[in-house]
């Protein structure tokens, strides 16, 4: 599992993910998507064909079909707090995880069995043990009404929130038999940590490009991951750099591979077993930081870190040279519009500024302009953040979009920024951006 590509479910994807030479690859049906009803069963249409291995696709006089050596394909369902409102049970809409979940191994297990595979999921934004012994009941359900063993339907938990960073053994001891190991999720961690302490002022984060995994409380919290996946001798895996390469620009392509590859050194040195990128073109890159530390070793589970971390050290959220700038807010609310637009248009994981930017991502951003608000804070322009300043500077980035971005997603900025100003203004905390975005997607 040494390296594992990522990205949403559509057809040309899913084959290109398959055969780019990673050995895992994660089908998204969460963050990298948006939850369309077309891009929902087209991806499970999609998934089914991989399983298969009959996908292929034509566009011109170009034809994707999978190599004899693909990837291994692991799906990562919604978390618990999204519905799909298109299927109801007793009139009520059923839960986007168990829609995704469900579909998928009840359609593809017996395949993926009989091409020595299996169902194999990424679990996505839980906070207790506690939903992740639901995720437990619900695979021995099925593999009770599948007829499969138990443990056949296994699952790596992504800890992408501040409070199952404190239940990490308990939430692999759920799991059990169908547990996979652990996920370092960054993005949904430091919204995680947003959303949970952010209220308070001395968990105000600074601008978004300092809060890397290097400051004192994403360290601990990455030790921590690993030390906890190999005392149970389970797989840890590292998270998601978000820079990635321009095939047009070779300075950003350059710099993109340094910052991977310094990103994965760390991961390898921490203990990893593997880790996460975005693009084809970042596998090798991570391969052969991994393959130096591996070598001919699958894994690393034989490496007990001796620095692991506190409570105390989870949340130390202090940052040399915090910044809060002017250029940092506009950012944040330019990629906020940006994304939520393009996500109305039907597109989760869209490439801004060298960056490929998620719902996670888009959290981070909203969130901080929340934060900042409610702070207070004052920019390095000796302006004081306020919601009548983020309505100033929301006007003038999208205002600023609308040369830019495709015309699907310039038709949808007008919303886009109504849904962002309706998340980052509110008094009290919008639990998740999407909630209400889900509301008005088409």
């Amino acid at each position: 599992r040494r390296v594992e590509i990522t990205g949403p479910t559509d057809r040309k994807m899913v084959i290109n993910a398959l055969n780019c030479g990673a050995r895992v690859f994660m089908a998204d049906f969460e963050d990298a998507n948006s939850p369309t009803w077309a891009n929902m069963i087209d991806g499970q249409v999609n998934l089914a064909d991989a399983a298969r291995r009959t996908i292929e696709l034509t566009e011109g006089d170009r034809r994707y079909r999978l190599n004899d050596a693909i990837a291994t394909l692991v799906v990562r369902p919604r978390g618990w707090h999204l519905v799909e409102r298109h299927l109801t049970v007793d009139g009520e809409p059923i839960a986007g995880s168990l829609f995704d979940f469900g579909l998928y191994v009840f359609h593809n297990a017996g395949a993926l069995l009989e091409r020595g595979s299996g169902p194999f999921y990424y679990l996505p934004k839980m906070e207790s043990h506690l939903e992740a012994r639901l995720w437990a009941r619900v695979f021995d359900f099925a593999e009770d009404r599948l007829g499969l063993e138990r443990g056949t339907i296994r699952a790596t938990a992504l800890i992408e929130t501040v409070l199952a960073a404190f239940e990490m053994d308990e939430i692999l001891y759920e799991l059990r038999e169908h547990s996979a190991g652990l996920n370092a999720g960054r993005w949904d961690y430091i919204f995680s940590i947003i959303k949970q302490l952010g209220a308070r002022p001395e968990f105000l984060l600074p601008n978004r490009t300092q809060v890397t995994m290097t400051v004192p409380f994403m360290a601990a919290y990455s030790r921590l991951l690993a030390a906890t996946c190999h005392r149970r001798g389970a797989h840890a895996i590292g998270g998601m750099s978000a820079f990635i390469p321009n095939r047009r620009d070779p300075a950003v392509t350059e710099r993109a591979i340094d910052r991977v590859r310094e990103d994965k050194r760390r991961e390898a040195s921490q203990g990893f077993d593997g880790t996460w990128v975005a693009h084809p073109d970042l596998v090798p890159v991570a391969r052969e930081v991994f393959d130096a530390v591996l070598g001919d070793q699958p894994n690393q589970v034989e490496v007990q870190p001796q620095v692991v971390a506190t409570a105390s050290e989870l949340l130390d959220l202090s940052i040399e040279g915090a910044a809060f700038t002017e250029a940092e807010l506009r950012n944040n609310v330019q990629v906020a519009i940006w994304y939520i637009a393009a996500w109305l248009d039907g597109t989760g994981a869209v490439a801004i500024h060298n960056l490929m930017e998620d719902a996670a991502t888009a959290e981070i951003s909203r969130s901080q302009v929340w934060q900042w608000i409610r702070h207070g804070v004052v920019l390095d322009t000796e302006t004081r953040v306020t919601a009548d300043l983020v309505r100033t500077i929301a006007r003038e980035e999208a205002e600023g979009l609308r040369g830019v971005v495709a015309p699907g997603v310039a038709a949808r900025l007008d919303q886009a920024r109504g849904l962002f100003e309706t998340s980052a203004l509110a008094e009290a905390f919008v639990e998740f951006l999407t909630l209400p975005a889900y509301e008005v997607l088409e």
